[in-house]
């Protein structure tokens, strides 16, 4: 199969989806916040760990540009001590 050229490859190269997981450590006691905290933004899915003290969180968004925001946002949530990047995948 050849690769799509022209306008079809560019409509393709658009719709890339990029797909990340991380682990995601709450700054102390404040694990129901940061899970309160990401439930509240797009493209976010949240897994608390139930041994741990610790979250799994998967980002599904639409482009690299939504990626690109909504990476900004998760810096600057005050209930995430940090975020550890475990898979990435972008179409492009």
């Amino acid at each position: 199969m050849t690769p799509p050229t022209g306008e079809c490859a560019q409509s393709q190269k658009e719709k890339s989806m990029p797909v990340f997981s991380y682990l995601a450590y709450p700054k102390d006691g404040r694990k129901k916040e940061l899970i309160d905290d990401l439930a509240g933004l797009k493209y976010c899915e949240i897994m608390p760990s139930d041994n741990q003290d610790i979250l799994i969180l998967v980002t599904d968004t639409p482009d690299e540009a939504t990626e690109k925001e909504l990476q900004k946002i998760l810096k600057h949530l005050k209930s995430l001590e940090s975020l550890g990047m475990t898979f990435g995948h972008t179409d492009g």
